[in-house]
């Protein structure tokens, strides 16, 4: 899938990440690529994180009622006449028609993809007015959704008291859209927004790009950095002189205890592998991709001379940092490969395409074969995916 007529350079330079923007159906050919009942099957299956969310009564913090699945089948004959909203995390993980939907936002760097979240929902349905911490493009499936945006908010905008959900006390639109399938609306980070569906069977998919915070990069690499510290790197001073006062913390002190700390936190080498590794990491890392049977390089080299392609797992991440002209570190699946020579081209190649045909001079190169059958049998390639 391809969008028709769509200035990528023009978009970044004026809408992403400042304000949104309606591209009315930019598709060749539009077609929903999940049926309703499937998502509701998905719904029910262990693995996916999905919610329902119901209306009971006024839009306030009593309005709103969440069920978190998996859900059980008969409960979609259960629902009333209130308005209601499956929404169901991560589709593209499952749904290779689903995942397709991402290509034509690749020129938003890889580690930015969050996931492809789907809704469904019944006349009137939404999750209510919110923001959102992260770029999303809401592409309408089926149906028809009326969008509002509002005003910029952030960590002062004052919320419902919600266990849940993020709603907000005070929406006030300052523009509106009815999307019909095809259409496209872009919300940047933290723009207030509400969705709500426009007659029965509502589908929206929901491409959602991750934006760590300070916080959370502080956090998880200060975690990673004391994994690997020793206990005897301790401060020292043997040149020690005696003190006027004994109660001054003196400027060398703390020069030589600052220094220990940004020693480590400044690495930056240490800092690229890290999140490398951190961001390329899967989202239900939990969930086991792997093949029954691990593939041997023979048996690689041999399916790869029947030109058979090789397809990234939708559920795996890859992305790369170069070291210098001669060095390339792949991250797939928060593991990192240190590529050389001709196994450069490869992990780029790997990166920038969904799916690869491996040329003759790959078939014959040792590093090249190890690298792919590494990567098979930990799941992020495979050679065949469900339609």
């Amino acid at each position: 899938m391809q969008l028709r007529e769509f200035d990528i350079d023009g978009f970044l330079r004026d809408y992403w990440q400042q304000k949104p923007l309606l591209i009315r159906n930019p598709w060749s050919q539009w077609r929903n690529p999940l049926d309703p009942d499937e998502l509701a099957g998905l719904a029910c299956e262990d693995h996916a994180e999905a919610r329902l969310i119901a209306q009971t009564g006024d839009p306030s913090e009593y309005g709103w009622q969440v069920e978190h699945g998996p859900l059980p089948e008969s409960r979609f004959g259960q629902v009333d006449k209130q308005p209601w909203t499956l929404l169901v995390q991560a589709v593209d993980h499952h749904v290779p028609s689903v995942a397709s939907l991402i290509t034509p936002f690749r020129f938003i760097p890889n580690w930015r993809i969050d996931d492809v979240m789907v809704s469904y929902a019944s006349d009137g349905g939404g999750v209510g007015p919110h923001f959102d911490h992260y770029d999303v493009f809401l592409i309408q499936g089926l149906g028809k959704r009326r969008w509002q945006v509002g005003a910029p908010c952030d960590s002062s905008t004052e919320l419902l008291p919600h266990d849940d959900l993020r709603l907000l006390a005070n929406f006030e639109p300052d523009d509106e859209w009815i999307l019909e399938p095809g259409d496209i609306l872009y919300v940047p980070p933290r723009l207030a927004h509400n969705g709500v569906a426009v007659g029965d069977d509502c589908m929206t998919y929901s491409i959602g790009f991750r934006s760590p915070s300070q916080s959370e990069l502080i956090a998880h690499f200060c975690d990673d950095v004391l994994a690997e510290l020793q206990d005897e790197n301790r401060y020292g001073d043997p040149q020690l002189a005696a003190q006027e006062n004994p109660g001054e913390i003196s400027e060398s002190a703390i020069a030589q205890l600052h220094a220990m700390i940004a020693e480590k936190m400044l690495d930056r080498e240490g800092f690229a592998r890290w999140f490398g590794q951190y961001s390329s990491t899967r989202k239900y890392p939990d969930i086991d991709w792997q093949p029954e049977q691990p593939i041997t390089v023979e048996t690689l080299r041999q399916c790869l001379a029947s030109d058979a392609s090789l397809h990234r797992n939708p559920a795996s991440r890859f992305a790369f940092v170069r070291r210098g002209a001669n060095c390339v570190l792949l991250f797939v699946d928060g593991q990192c490969f240190e590529c050389k020579d001709e196994t450069i081209a490869l992990a780029e190649l790997l990166c920038a395409r969904e799916f690869i045909i491996v040329d003759a001079d790959l078939r014959n190169s040792e590093p090249a074969l190890k690298l792919l059958a590494a990567l098979f049998n930990q799941g992020s390639l495979a050679f065949e995916l469900e339609a």
